[in-house]
């Protein structure tokens, strides 16, 4: 019978892959916890239900430009649906690279489980990367929820003139 054990003490362990080794020699990922990803899980959260607020508002404001227009057509109420529709798939944009990114913090979460640290920082990275994204999209569409916002106090303003 071989025994597993050397001439010297307790079995050696198994060395990490190359490529994991020389990412944390050199610095470029970090050893994480658990709580690490979780630290996400309550900004993602609060953002996706920021975002579906948003989206329930502004579809429920198309939805009565829409019967406005039924029963007066407007070329501006036309306009406004149209610059509307942007922004709601914007949204849905955001929408998905936030529970993108929810879903790779889960990921990050089960990689450190089963001691795949290297994994787990590159799905880690993933995950800020997508919720940055989402961001900047959330960015782009209150810019463009500005420019509307400006277009109708110009159109208010010039009624107020006449």
């Amino acid at each position: 019978m071989v025994s597993l054990r050397s001439a010297h003490g307790p079995p050696a362990k198994a060395k990490p892959p190359l490529l994991e080794r020389l990412a944390f020699k050199f610095g470029v990922f970090t050893r994480m916890s658990l709580t690490t990803p979780a630290l996400l899980f309550p900004a993602i959260s609060l953002l996706l239900l920021a975002y579906t607020n948003r989206f329930l508002v502004i579809t429920q404001l198309i939805r009565s430009l829409y019967k406005q227009n039924d029963t007066n057509p407007d070329l501006d109420i036309r306009k406004q649906i149209l610059h509307l529709r942007v922004r709601i798939i914007a949204i849905r944009r955001m929408q998905v690279a936030g529970i993108s990114s929810f879903i790779l913090c889960v990921v990050t979460m089960f990689a450190i489980f089963v001691q795949q640290l290297y994994l787990a920082n590159i799905f880690f990275a993933g995950s800020m990367v997508l919720l940055l994204v989402s961001l900047f999209i959330s960015l782009y569409e209150v810019q463009i929820s500005g420019q509307a916002l400006q277009l109708q106090l110009k159109n208010l303003e010039q009624l107020s003139d006449d």
